[in-house]
């Protein structure tokens, strides 16, 4: 039969997802009467919940006498690791871009690395429905994308498709027919290459990794050259040639629709994941045991984040979830970051129960704490600081810099430009795009982007749209104004009364309601002045047989603010910590002991002074 192999890339929120569901259907893999959920190849809750795709999927359908295997890609930078290695397993891409936003930075960051292969990719136009679709202007975006980028000729001359994937058609012409993918179809058939086979025995380089109950370790990748059957001895060699293991190949499971099926034997070209080597990882070389040579694997870009995850040693420890011990969260941070090159993960210099971890952003630790905090996990975690590094030649200290995207109404690109700036971002370019909106990109440090989003969401009555992507690293540009607020700290253990709650609304905006539980060192809110401030919450009214007019007024309390993980893992400062458990997420200073938190802040301001 014959074979392509695709990706399908694009800005998350394109419309990636919601495309494969209409190829998948139109090309007979479900049954007429087959139940399918929409977004089929979102199957992680995380996925569903945010609409996002955060790991990369394989699938694979028939179309006429062709087998077609799909890929489908994370469309976020901070899951950008997973592309990269993703790309390497086909021979050709169809990028996806919106018809009214265009290019978006995300774009830009995947078309690169597929250019940078060698793929030639298809272009479609895709919600050419919407009213405020400017597929003309996006074409020409496309095309000064291609040319920025240094596509070669044959590159530059892709084709283009428009339609609609939620409504289910693709045409060579924005009016259509709109009738089916057939148009789609066919180009990839016409368009991409059939895979590249190599002589010689079974080679395959791993791409993807995940954890079975079942079968163990899962690993895809595509067959290079030679076939590969059950039972069959092979050696996993890691990216410098060394021998990682040896064993055989317990199962063989061929990507046939949504579903994985065993299967007897696999020939070079296919797509194909197998079970039964305990140890080897991503990028390693899967062979036939007579070779000695693995196949080049494309280095993954450095993370820039890293953030202490340390275990919940508060007063609630231990009250929600069941894994708390330091052992239990070392073992399941080593295993995260063996399927996910993007995180490295390294034991702490300065405390003995805490973990540095490092990634590509904060949404990626934050989908980390979320999965544990749903697996029972109970840990602390301080604010996201950003890794930096030293220019060899000049021995200057370097930091990361991202190239920042704001799509924003017209009323409010004043606040934005004055925020960024005093987070020592430099304005690149400013442009209109379309209905009273202005693009407006910047290059601005990482450390200046910790926790801007919700300022700029209430900046912009919610109406501003944010994309950031790693640049490059650049000279540190000094200090950035942190929170300029202090917090509202508990001085007791208890529950929290509505009666003292209600006393203290006026010190600043609580973050919790009545009968919450408390503990001395808990940040209960937010101080409208820069220093912290201590309160008792736990102070109930006085009942006394005295009664006078105006006695028994009713307490009415302002809404709390409720803080998510994003939020809050945004709001902590230096000294303090998100508590995080199955049921709470809760803010804390380190040092739970005021004294302490005294000694500690003498201590830092003699530093300084020195």
């Amino acid at each position: 039969m014959n074979l392509r192999n695709i990706a399908i890339i694009a800005h998350v929120d394109h419309g990636k997802t919601t495309m494969i569901d209409r190829l998948l259907a139109q090309s007979g893999a479900f049954r007429d009467n087959q139940k399918v959920a929409e977004r089929a190849m979102d199957s992680n809750d995380l996925e569903r919940e945010r609409g996002i795709t955060i790991l990369a999927k394989v699938t694979s359908l028939v179309w006429k006498d062709t087998r077609i295997n799909i890929v489908d890609t994370p469309g976020h930078a901070d899951f950008g690791g997973e592309v990269e290695r993703i790309l390497n397993m086909v021979d050709g891409a169809v990028l996806l871009v919106d018809a009214a936003e265009g290019p978006m930075p995300q774009t830009k960051f995947v078309l690169q690395k597929a250019l940078k292969i060698g793929l030639k990719p298809i272009v479609a136009i895709n919600k050419i429905d919407r009213p405020d679709q400017r597929h003309v202007e996006v074409v020409n975006e496309v095309f000064d994308l291609f040319a920025a980028l240094d596509a070669s000729d044959e590159q530059l001359d892709f084709p283009i498709l428009y339609g609609s994937a939620k409504q289910g058609w693709m045409a060579e012409k924005p009016e259509g027919p709109q009738e089916s993918m057939a148009p789609l179809f066919d180009m990839v058939v016409r368009h991409v290459a059939p895979p590249v086979v190599e002589e010689g025995p079974f080679r395959m380089l791993v791409t993807t990794i995940e954890a079975n109950p079942f079968l163990g370790r899962v690993l895809t990748g595509r067959v290079r050259s030679g076939s590969v059957k059950a039972n069959q001895p092979v050696k996993a060699l890691a990216r410098d040639g060394k021998l990682v293991e040896q064993g055989r190949i317990s199962k063989v499971l061929a990507f046939r629709g949504l579903e994985r099926q065993p299967v007897d034997e696999v020939q070079a070209g296919d797509i194909v994941a197998i079970a039964g080597l305990t140890q080897a990882t991503v990028a390693d070389t899967i062979t036939d045991p007579a070779l000695s040579e693995p196949i080049a694997a494309q280095p993954i870009d450095p993370p820039t984040l890293t953030m202490a995850f340390r275990i919940n040693d508060g007063p609630l420890a231990g009250k929600e979830g069941d894994k708390v011990q330091s052992r239990v969260i070392r073992e399941r941070l080593f295993r995260e970051a063996e399927g996910n090159v993007a995180l490295r993960v390294s034991a702490s210099a300065t405390e003995t129960d805490a973990f540095e971890v490092a990634g590509r952003g904060e949404l990626q630790l934050g989908i980390l704490i979320e999965t544990m905090r749903r697996e029972g996990f109970e840990l602390t975690v301080g604010r996201p600081r950003v890794v930096f590094r030293t220019d060899e030649a000049t021995g200057q200290r370097l930091e990361p810099i991202e190239e920042v995207t704001v799509d924003v109404d017209e009323n409010y690109t004043g606040i934005v430009v004055q925020k960024l700036s005093e987070r020592r971002a430099e304005m690149k370019d400013m442009r209109p795009s379309g209905t009273g909106r202005q693009r407006i990109v910047f290059h601005a440090p990482t450390r200046g982007l910790i926790g801007y989003q919700s300022e700029l969401l209430s900046d912009s009555r919610g109406t501003a749209i944010m994309n950031r992507i790693f640049h490059s690293y650049a000279p540190h540009v000094g200090e950035i104004p942190g929170r300029h607020t202090g917090a509202l700290i508990s001085n007791g253990d208890g529950e929290a009364v509505a009666y003292a709650i209600f006393n203290l609304q006026d010190r600043g905006p609580m973050f919790i309601d009545p009968g919450t539980k408390v503990y001395a060192g808990m940040i209960i809110g937010e101080h409208t002045r820069g220093n912290d401030l201590e309160l008792n919450v736990l102070k109930g009214k006085k009942l006394t047989n005295v009664r006078a007019a105006g006695k028994d007024d009713a307490v009415l309390l302002t809404p709390p603010i409720r803080m998510t993980l994003e939020k809050a893992l945004a709001y902590v400062g230096e000294d303090e910590l998100v508590e995080v458990t199955p049921q709470s997420i809760r803010l804390r200073k380190t040092l739970l002991d005021p004294h302490e938190r005294k000694r500690a802040s003498r201590a830092k301001e003699a530093e300084s002074a020195a």
